[in-house]
């Protein structure tokens, strides 16, 4: 739903006002609580975050919602709490970030993922780990954990009254609790805050390798597709850990 239609004034029809998909939208902020579990605090930031169209307002402080806003906060909900797909990831589907594929790259791209290697498809139930376990066992603070959540990396959701994230994410908790034990700590001028170029580095190259996959692995069927992705994955991330290495022994040699 574009912000253009959302920006008309709304028809106001009886108890409530006709939204503009043309539905009856006649839920207040406490129905979309109520049927969903969220604070009205989530489901206002999932509106700032724009994972789901504001509300109409047929007076200063009332606002009206509708199917639309149900059918995403549910969507939402489901995609964060049973795939630990971080916001940001989730924001990107919703926004079809990934429309730029024509239809045959897309279907491609489908055809492709029920031949890969089911490792690279992750678990079909992702287990979970407590969020005090995982910070009792590796010293990670709390503010350090919700910066790994706000990077979209170690992504926390809160199932029955306690918070958990994805076991498979553990090892970013597990990573950044062995660099605090080897000094990268707060007090030396490091935080979380740093792995933010990592991210942004690993999510461009992502980018650019699906963009390659559409563009040019098209000329081999799926399955052979597929199974060089599979076999190209330990060759790039050595070449990227060997690039690595030799750019800073370079670095060191030209010091004088």
């Amino acid at each position: 739903m574009s912000v253009a239609l959302l920006e008309r004034a709304p028809t106001v029809d009886g108890d409530g006002v006709v939204g503009p998909d043309g539905a009856r939208w006649n839920l207040r902020m406490k129905d979309l609580c109520e049927a969903t579990g969220l604070q009205r605090q989530a489901i206002h930031f999932y509106i700032k975050e724009g994972l789901m169209p504001p509300g109409l307002k047929s007076s200063r402080n009332m606002a009206w919602y509708g199917q639309v806003h149900l059918d995403r906060l549910t969507l939402v909900r489901r995609l964060q709490h049973e795939r630990f797909l971080p916001l940001k990831a989730i924001k990107a589907v919703l926004d079809g970030e990934h429309e730029h594929f024509g239809a045959s790259q897309r279907a491609f791209i489908s055809d492709v993922k029920r031949h890969v290697d089911r490792h690279l498809l992750g678990p079909e139930r992702l287990e979970t780990i407590p969020v005090a376990t995982l910070l009792a066992k590796t010293g990670v603070s709390e503010a350090d954990l919700a910066e790994l959540d706000r990077l979209g990396v170690a992504p926390v959701v809160e199932r029955d009254g306690e918070r958990v994230l994805a076991a498979e994410d553990a090892w970013a908790v597990e990573t950044l609790g062995e660099l605090r034990a080897l000094g990268f700590t707060d007090e030396a001028g490091f935080g979380v805050r740093d792995l933010a170029m990592y991210e942004e580095l690993v999510s461009q190259l992502f980018e650019r390798e699906m963009a390659m996959i559409a563009e040019r692995l098209v000329r081999f069927s799926p399955a052979d597709a597929a199974r060089m992705v599979e076999r190209v994955l330990p060759l790039a991330h050595r070449f990227i850990e060997r690039y690595h290495e030799t750019k800073i022994r370079r670095f060191f040699a030209a010091w004088e």
